[in-house]
């Protein structure tokens, strides 16, 4: 049986020792990892430096990302970047990443947002070089969008083989590269080519099991391997969207996205997607969530 694993996403905080404060409290809590995104626009601490200071204020918790955006850095760049965070944490790392999707991130920065298509193509090769130098001796790698020549770097990362790999995603192409190449699939939803914001018409129940179907086609036999997780947008009666969020809930409560009801209603709705439909690792969106959910974490932690 899948054990359950249970993440944070953390913004923010108003000082170092506040930001230190909220990793040393979800630990406490018992939440396994925290997590933080990577966008260039709103209140978001940056990844690295934000993942560093929790990894030193922590002694178990996991730190991660939901997820790096990878047309913000070249896989190279990241690779040692990560390495260094998980060898700095103890083997703590957990390295989320994404295409980059965002429009706002975009036009903000001078960049141009390339076709989807495009952007998974880049994504795939960008993983293969993260996997390939944090191998042993020098990795060369020659790609449409990225050249590698002989690169050996150190430090390598503590945990072996690899810090985990989480991509994630809701459109078909997305779902795919992930089962074939991540640790984790993160199921979501599918965001608009213009990057504008999710597409409203991917949520509901079936669409939710739709996304779960294809990645067990595409992962194949790596699929008892991998690990399936999701977002959790509302927890209880409260409504889960802030003005800066680009997530909507309003078309998930079938899924477990949304989860409403009394704590035992919401620990068998848990149980129930693990058990049915293999999801076990649930990533609480919104921080006004996470006291409300711990005790939740509790009682699902083996």
């Amino acid at each position: 049986m899948r054990r359950f694993r249970f993440g944070a996403v953390v913004r923010e905080a108003g000082s170092g020792e506040a930001w230190a404060e909220k990793a040393r409290r979800l630990e406490g809590q018992g939440y396994d990892v925290l997590l933080v995104p990577d966008h260039l626009v709103g209140p978001r601490f940056a990844p690295i430096a934000a993942l560093t200071a929790a990894a030193c204020a922590t002694t178990r918790l996991q730190v991660g990302t939901l997820v790096f955006a990878n047309d913000f850095r070249h896989p190279a760049v990241l690779a040692k970047e990560a390495a260094t965070l998980d060898l700095l944490s103890g083997g703590r790392l957990e390295v989320g990443i994404g295409t980059g999707w965002m429009a706002g991130d975009y036009a903000g920065a001078g960049l141009v947002l390339e076709p989807p298509g495009v952007r998974v193509e880049r994504l795939r090769e960008a993983v293969a070089v993260l996997k390939g130098l944090w191998g042993e001796g020098p990795f060369s790698f020659e790609g449409k969008h990225y050249r590698i020549d002989g690169l050996d770097q150190r430090p390598k990362p503590v945990r072996q083989p690899r810090p985990p790999i989480v991509l994630g995603g809701g459109g078909a192409r997305m779902l795919r590269l992930a089962a074939e190449e991540a640790d984790v699939v993160n199921i979501g939803m599918r965001v608009r080519p213009d990057g504008s914001g999710p597409d409203e018409k991917d949520g509901g129940l079936t669409a939710f099991l739709d996304k779960i179907e294809v990645v067990r086609e595409a992962a194949g036999a790596r699929y008892e391997g991998l690990e399936l997780g999701t977002s959790v947008l509302q927890v209880g009666a409260r409504k889960a969207e802030e003005a800066w969020s680009a997530a909507d809930s309003s078309s998930l409560g079938g899924t477990p996205q949304v989860l409403l009801g009394s704590r035992a209603d919401i620990i068998d709705k848990l149980r129930y997607w693990r058990d049915e439909h293999d999801i076990s690792y649930f990533v609480v969106h919104h921080e006004r969530d996470l006291d409300t959910f711990a005790p939740i974490v509790e009682a699902l932690a083996t």
